[in-house]
């Protein structure tokens, strides 16, 4: 049966399980969405085109590969003023790799991070303490 490339095929002995590479950029978008120093994530130029054509991405800033087994991901981030960049791209990849390891059984062969700029928006913290001052 040919394999789509964005797909994953694994075989057993009762039948196949497919995992899309939509299953796994959303997964890698919400682990990464909610470490702390993530100010959110940006799109690249092909994110960019689709938006134009009107299409909605909600995984933007998530590009993943997949070459039989293994898993190539790329983040476009958006870093909090403030935040030690090295730390922050460490947590990303050792909690996306672990999430996407323990939930689909894929090796996660490497994960890129592309700091793409620095937020100065204020952060929730700041903003609770200012509206109940």
């Amino acid at each position: 049966m040919p394999e789509k490339k964005n797909d994953v095929l694994e075989q057993d002995s009762i039948g196949e399980i497919k995992i899309s590479a939509d299953v796994i950029t959303l997964i890698a978008h919400t682990v990464a969405s909610e470490i702390e120093g993530v100010a959110g994530m940006n799109a690249n130029l092909s994110e960019n085109i689709s938006s134009v054509l009107g299409r909605k991405n909600p995984t933007k800033g998530v590009k993943v590969e997949i070459d039989d087994n293994d898993v190539t991901i790329d983040f476009y981030i958006l870093v909090e003023y403030g935040a030690r960049i090295p730390d922050v791209a460490w947590r990303i990849q050792e909690r996306v790799k672990s999430s996407i390891e323990s939930m689909t059984g894929m090796n996660v062969a490497s994960i890129n991070i592309h700091v793409q700029g620095i937020s100065f928006d204020k952060t929730k913290e700041e903003k609770k303490s200012e509206e109940s001052s």
